[in-house]
Formats: C-alpha cells, structure tokens, sequence
C-alpha cells in the first residue's frame, strides 16, 4: 500500500507492527532491514501528517 493512500491512522498502526516485529527474536537481519526502512518511510509519513495537522489548527485558532 503506498503511503499517499494511508490515513495517520493506518500508518501509526503499520509502524506499531514494525516495532513489535523488529523486537521479535525471530527475524532475519536481511528482514529487519527491511522492516526498518518501511519504518522510518512511515515515521516520516506520520511526522509530516502531524506537522500539517499543527499548522492547520495554528492557522484556524489565529483566524486565518
């Protein structure tokens, strides 16, 4: 699923999977890898989705 199709909520839910995923013992490095990347693409997703929500609210709460 590509990131531009994600609600802030399913991709806050894919990256909780990461997390319990990567603190797993039962993955590869190869795997983790992996895993980690997709994290940080979503953390990044998340962050930005954040940041917009903060500036619209700042926007409507100085009656711009």
């Amino acid at each position: 699923m590509s990131e531009n199709n994600l609600t802030f909520e399913q991709a806050y839910e894919m990256l909780e999977k990461i997390t319990e995923q990567l603190n797993s013992n039962d993955i590869s490095l190869d795997d983790s890898i992996k895993l980690y990347e997709e994290g940080i693409k979503l953390s990044n997703y998340c962050t930005k989705a954040l940041e917009t929500a903060k500036q619209k609210i700042e926007t409507l709460k100085n009656g711009n």
